[in-house]
């Protein structure tokens, strides 16, 4: 498994939202990548889809954190779609989970994240 590189993937959701989808680890050997395409978002909302992210190591935690930083001194929203088990355990571990906003599916997260509250 340490082999695995993460693949990133970016795509326009409903409502101008931009979809970053990751494939594979979050590791220090990938974290460069997704933050890249992380500061390259100015959309007023981000999604991030872990669906497949089968783990995360603490760097991927960090740089998750970073996004999450990032789009709060924009004022942007970002939600985080299908996260498994062992990346969710890593966050509650590190008692960062509760920056993030969860969601169980794509189309639940674009409805919240560009509803007016």
């Amino acid at each position: 498994m340490p082999s695995e590189e993460l693949v990133v993937e970016e795509s326009a959701g409903n409502g101008g939202v931009a979809i970053i989808r990751l494939t594979g680890p979050l590791t220090l050997s990938g974290v460069f990548k997704f933050q890249s395409v992380c500061r390259a978002q100015n959309a007023a909302a981000t999604i991030i889809d872990m669906t497949a992210v089968p783990y995360a190591d603490s760097a991927g935690i960090g740089s998750l954190v970073l996004a999450h930083v990032s789009c709060q001194k924009a004022g942007r929203k970002l939600g985080l779609v299908g996260v498994s088990e062992r990346p969710k355990e890593v966050m509650r571990i590190s008692r960062v989970d509760q920056l993030f906003t969860f969601f169980p599916s794509i189309e639940e997260a674009e409805q919240k994240l560009t509803s007016v509250a």
